[in-house]
């Protein structure tokens, strides 16, 4: 089966695979290109897995200000100088600060958020009387689910990424490790509202 130039470097462009796998992917899947994109993004992101142990030191504080009223100041990491300079880089960089900016999380990842506070929600939901009448064991796992579902909008890599909902920030930065072939860290952010305090 032969399939279109055009098409190769089209996979290669939107993966970040060489020409060599995206010609691979396109013949396995007799030429469809939906198909072999699909499965190139779904190889791409086991290989994203594999790269976020690996050490991300270098890249880029990125800042933000909507209408003059919220400003956002957000460290995102790389593993080497040259990524941090490209184009793609310096985009998903922008674009988290931007979901920063409008969706206001107050922390990067689930490991973020204070023991301390975790409690005082558990606590607060455990209280609750229409938990009263449930069984111990049932309880638990109800409480469970209301906690992760409390803190999923205050935490950034929870959230449903603003430019494409069908996916949160974290698959949406996985993506972005795939094509760029490197570990991408948000380490930290600030955000500051107009006449808002902390």
């Amino acid at each position: 089966m032969s399939v279109s130039v055009d098409d190769i470097k089209k996979l290669r462009e939107l993966t970040g695979v060489g020409l060599t796998d995206a010609k691979k992917a396109l013949v396995e899947t007799d030429g469809d290109f939906d198909k072999a994109l699909e499965a190139m993004r779904k190889k791409g992101l086991t290989k994203a897995e594999k790269k976020g142990d690996r050490e991300a030191r270098e890249g880029l504080i990125e800042g933000y200000v909507h209408s003059g009223r919220i400003g956002v100041v957000v460290e995102v990491n790389c593993e080497t100088d040259f990524v941090a300079r490209l184009d793609d880089f310096k985009t998903l960089a922008h674009e988290i600060a931007m979901q920063i900016a409008a969706m206001s999380p107050k922390y990067v990842s689930e490991a973020d958020i204070p023991a301390e506070e975790m409690e005082r929600v558990k606590t607060e939901l455990m209280a609750s009387d229409a938990l009263a009448s449930k069984p111990e064991e049932m309880r638990e796992k109800i409480v469970e689910g209301q906690l992760k579902k409390h803190f999923v909008e205050q935490v950034l890599m929870s959230q449903a990424y603003i430019l494409d909902d069908s996916k949160t920030v974290e698959q949406h930065i996985k993506e972005a490790i795939a094509k760029l072939g490197e570990n991408i860290v948000v380490r930290q952010f600030r955000r500051i509202e107009l006449g808002v305090s902390e």
